[in-house]
């Protein structure tokens, strides 16, 4: 049987092959004769998300360099399971909200660096404890509220107590929040009505404000200023292990429970609209 190499000359010598081909063909064997390529490309179908929730449980035990560097490879393929996770949640998000477009919006805008920013904190340990992905317009880095899967074991006193989805905004710029409350003002009815379409999901209501924020003493509906006393506007749906691991649909349930929240994103960023017109 001749070997990659020679197929490859054989097929470079034929005059039919255009300089694209060529390229193609050394790139196929490139992929399928490079032991690290081959490594990174098939490791995605060998793990579960349990398999990276047990990760992660080692690693909350185990949060040192020392540790993680001898079980790189094992987060490397629980990383790729994630991403493949990460892309099908993408997809199934784009079929209610017409922002989110799967053919441009990645993985890679989505998804974290497990490294922490250790350079100011009190807390030294160099890995999160978490792993987590935002799927929102413009990607994780843009001005848009979104939805956020975070999962980590329960025992961890990280962002959230456990594995959560989280709508909204987190820490809005100051033109952003008071955009909103400007909307709220006006036309506060709206967003209950999408909070309460949100069933499964509640609204964080414990980072307030005693008063009503200035410009908006007026306000005289109950609902409503509860809503201007948040200092952000957002959902959250904890995840227990039993439905995070039920079976190998957690895409399509994340996305249903997630379509709840669609009108609820839709006034918030139309308000973030709002706030960057101006």
């Amino acid at each position: 049987m001749p070997t990659n190499s020679a197929i490859l000359s054989m097929n470079l010598q034929t005059a039919k092959i255009c300089t694209f081909d060529r390229r193609f063909v050394a790139l196929f064997l490139h992929l399928n004769t490079n032991p690290n390529t081959m490594k990174n490309t098939t490791v995605g179908s060998q793990k579960t998300m349990r398999d990276i929730y047990d990760f992660f449980k080692h690693l909350c035990r185990n949060n040192n360099k020392e540790w993680f560097t001898a079980h790189k490879q094992e987060y490397l393929e629980c990383q790729a399971k994630f991403n493949e996770f990460a892309q099908q949640l993408i997809i199934e998000i784009g079929k209610f909200d017409p922002y989110i477009d799967p053919d441009r919006l990645t993985v890679k805008e989505c998804t974290y660096r497990i490294y922490r920013d250790i350079r100011f904190s009190k807390d030294k340990t160099p890995y999160k404890n978490h792993i987590g992905l935002y799927i929102t317009r413009g990607g994780k880095k843009g001005p848009y509220a979104g939805y956020y899967f975070h999962m980590q074991p329960p025992a961890v006193k990280d962002y959230f107590e456990g594995s959560m989805l989280y709508v909204g905004l987190y820490m809005p710029e100051p033109k952003v929040i008071t955009s909103i409350r400007d909307e709220i003002s006006v036309n506060g009815g709206e967003l209950i009505k999408a909070i309460k379409e949100a069933k499964h999901f509640t609204l964080f209501d414990g980072d307030t404000y005693k008063k009503l924020p200035r410009g908006f003493e007026d306000v005289k509906n109950p609902e409503w200023q509860k809503l201007l006393k948040l200092k952000e506007i957002s959902l959250g749906y904890q995840m227990t292990e039993n439905f995070l691991f039920k079976d190998d649909k957690l895409a399509k349930r994340v996305a249903i429970l997630l379509k709840e929240t669609r009108h609820f994103t839709h006034f918030i960023n139309k308000c973030v609209d709002y706030a960057l017109s101006d």
